[in-house]
């Protein structure tokens, strides 16, 4: 799905006049704003109810800007950015004059990716300037992957919506510490650590913390309504029915290997065997859950190879304690 040229324009004027839009990626939905106005950045982190000191992603156009964006640009990060950009890798890197610390949560680094979608590029050439944006939702809830999503969670607190279909990809980007000498991985996403290792020719590290503060990080995040519990396969379909005899409405995400065996639930998702597929529905099957009103849901993680890493990242999060736990 492509967006008519008028609408790309009268985003880009909303974000020349402080407003925010949001904007389909080929991960999820952005809450852009100007990266370059502290106060519209600020009107970001309200809307979201985000934490002031959790950076932004900055979208650029193409990598060719990325030298206006950042202090340096390292060999490494470079060559990641050719081989992967436009698509779904943020690289921090040192910040740029140009860049307010109102977008990095007061840090001296900045996270920066080109998106590869039609219609966010559209955008950010119709705008020609950085684009700062989280995911276009509530933090810590369950990321957007349709226009439809954003308006039920966000509504009019956004003044644009660019709708530009679902979201092809369907996770976060791959964040890539690439300041110092040796890269590492600070969240698992659209990018698999293979085809990174592969393109660096050397091992990279993945870390669950780091010393530079990324989005994603926070203990409970993509989560839904329902709470989440993670178990062994094996044990999906005996854990749900204990759950639903216990008096839960549980929902159970039954892996692609059971896809036949019959479950007693509230209500059953049915896994693709594809982990693309399942990247692709992952924030979508949670919503659902959500919608048909399940309190508990029980899953287990894929094998953490290819974009199972990033999925299992996000289930991890998302079955993570809550603030009020």
């Amino acid at each position: 799905m492509t967006a008519r040229t008028s609408d790309i324009e009268k985003a880009a004027d909303v974000l020349r006049a402080g407003g925010l839009v949001a904007f389909p990626t080929e991960t999820v939905y952005g809450l852009g704003a100007n990266a370059e106005d502290p106060a519209a950045v600020a009107r970001v982190f309200e809307v979201k109810g985000r934490p002031p000191s959790h950076p932004l992603i900055v979208h650029l156009g193409g990598a060719e800007l990325l030298g206006d964006w950042v202090e340096d640009v390292p060999a490494t990060a470079r060559l990641l950015a050719e081989r992967f950009w436009p698509g779904p890798l943020t690289l921090v890197l040192r910040r740029g004059r140009r860049v307010p610390l109102d977008a990095t949560g007061g840090l001296q680094t900045v996270a920066v990716r080109v998106p590869d979608h039609p219609v966010a590029l559209a955008l950010l050439a119709a705008f020609g300037g950085g684009v700062a944006a989280p995911s276009a939702n509530l933090f810590g809830s369950v990321s957007p992957t349709t226009a439809n999503h954003v308006r039920a969670e966000l509504g009019d607190a956004v003044d644009f919506v660019l709708d530009g279909g679902p979201c092809q990809v369907g996770v976060e980007s791959t964040i890539v510490d690439a300041t110092g000498e040796i890269p590492s991985i600070l969240r698992p996403g659209g990018v698999t650590h293979e085809d990174l290792e592969a393109a660096l020719g050397r091992p990279l590290a993945v870390h669950a913390t780091s010393r530079v503060r990324v989005p994603g990080q926070h203990p409970s995040h993509y989560a839904p309504r329902a709470r989440v519990v993670l178990v062994e396969p094996e044990k999906v379909i005996a854990e749900a029915e204990l759950a639903q005899e216990l008096g839960h409405q549980v929902g159970v995400f039954l892996p692609s290997s059971f896809a036949d065996a019959p479950v007693k639930a509230h209500a059953v998702v049915a896994l693709p065997a594809s982990m693309a597929a399942y990247a692709r529905g992952l924030y979508g099957f949670l919503r659902e859950l959500d919608q048909r009103g399940c309190d508990l849901i029980v899953a287990s993680l894929p094998v953490e190879e290819g974009l199972g890493l990033a999925i299992a990242n996000r289930l991890r999060r998302a079955a993570g304690p809550r603030p009020t736990e």
